[in-house]
């Protein structure tokens, strides 16, 4: 499988009672099918998959695969703490249509999380999963950054096929693309900020939340980097940077839905325990995406 390209790790729209607005998911993704994305990732990090049940979470899987453009590849956030809960919920995914499942660190009993039981816990979904496995390290959301010697040796396994990486680490993302540069194991750069610097030392890709809101500038990052285009390129991730710390360590899933909203997106409220984004801090929003306004 081919992971080339942009993934926008899809929010999930709600509407004021909190469900899942599946008419604003569609118009939301009728949209971004214009935009030349190698696909979506639903259920990352920026779905709110914590707060959505086990019928949600495959009911909105089936709903993007349905929405979605047929050439766009589905992936899906199918972590769950236990390991055979990951596993049926890896079945679950598959049976509904994707293509590759993306799983996250376990984190509850973080102490617990050595090298030797996410080494197991990885191998276990692998081996049963129907589809192909993509390693996902996100540690400001897990407090776990996925070790390196972990992934190296995870990537030896035939259905384990890429790594999202969200740390920012790019030496670690350096040394993994060295270490597995000749086995079929991709890497994706888990933001827009250093999807650059990824791309230049081999990455194919990124899942970025960025391009939610400028998938085409997301999309023409990767072109230009493709094309060789170098200096271009330096210019537009610089000016990638403050839009994209503004939607995630900024003010996180309420600040990129606000963004979408910006540009003619549906992104609305995120659900509880998270909070609206305030006016005040709508104000800096637009204020460091009007650039691209």
């Amino acid at each position: 499988m081919d992971l080339s390209g942009i993934f926008p790790p899809i929010t999930t729209p709600f509407n004021e009672e909190e469900q899942i607005d599946y008419d604003k998911l569609r118009e939301n993704l009728e949209r971004w099918n214009e935009i030349p994305f190698k696909g979506y990732v639903v259920q990352g990090s920026n779905g709110e998959f914590a707060y959505l049940d086990p019928d949600e979470r495959i009911e909105l899987v089936k709903k993007v695969k349905e929405y979605a453009a047929k050439e766009k590849l589905i992936i899906a956030g199918a972590a769950c703490e236990g390991t055979n809960q990951t596993i049926a919920m890896v079945k679950c995914m598959a049976l509904a249509g994707v293509d590759s499942v993306l799983v996250s660190t376990p984190c509850f009993y973080k102490s617990g999380m050595t090298k030797e039981a996410l080494q197991l816990h990885y191998t276990k979904v692998a081996d049963s999963s129907p589809v192909p496995v993509i390693l996902y390290s996100v540690p400001t959301n897990t407090g776990i950054d996925l070790n390196e010697e972990i992934i190296v040796k995870l990537s030896e396994h035939p259905n384990i096929i890429g790594l999202k990486d969200s740390g920012g680490n790019i030496t670690k993302i350096g040394s993994v693309l060295h270490r597995t540069m000749k086995r079929p194991f991709q890497v994706l750069a888990g933001s827009a900020s250093f999807l650059y610097a990824s791309l230049t030392l081999g990455a194919v890709g990124g899942v970025c939340a960025l391009a939610n809101v400028l998938g085409r500038e997301v999309c023409h990052l990767v072109d230009l980097h493709k094309n060789r285009e170098h200096e271009k390129a330096k210019t537009l991730q610089h000016q990638l940077i403050a839009p994209n710390t503004a939607v995630t360590a900024g003010h996180g899933i309420a600040g990129l839905k606000a963004a979408m909203d910006m540009f003619g997106y549906y992104g609305g409220s995120p659900r509880s325990p998270l909070l609206p984004i305030t006016n005040e801090q709508i104000k800096d929003i637009k204020a460091t995406f009007s650039p691209f306004l």
